[in-house]
Parts: structure tokens; sequence; C-alpha cells
């Protein structure tokens, strides 16, 4: 029960994480800030993206 609790909320964290990236990229490019940032938010965005989608695979072979 806690394992599932807990890989729960570390699925959360990494949606969050991303979300964050994208919205921070997001507002940047809208204000027209420094488009060196925006690449890498942008890179940040893919890399955490990555990131989630192997968690979310490998919580859901483990509770296979």
């Amino acid at each position: 029960m806690y394992s599932y609790f807990a890989s729960n909320v570390a699925i959360l964290i990494a949606i969050g994480a991303v979300a964050v990236v994208l919205v921070l990229g997001l507002i940047n490019m809208m204000r027209g800030g420094n488009p060196n940032f925006s690449q890498l938010l942008m890179r940040w965005r893919v890399g955490l993206q990555f990131g989630a989608i192997i968690l979310i695979l490998a919580v859901l072979w483990a509770r296979s």
C-alpha cells in the first residue's frame, strides 16, 4: 500500500516539474526574454519528460 502511494507521489512530482518548466519557458518566450534561456528551459523540459515517462513505465511494470 505504501509503495503505491510513494510511486503515485513520485509520478505527480515528475509531471509537476515538467509543467513548471514548460510554463516558465512559455512565460519567457511570450515576454520576449533571452532566447538562450528559452532553449535551456526546453532542453530541461525534454529531459524531465523523458524521466517522467521512464518513471511511469517503471511503475506500471512493477505493478503488473
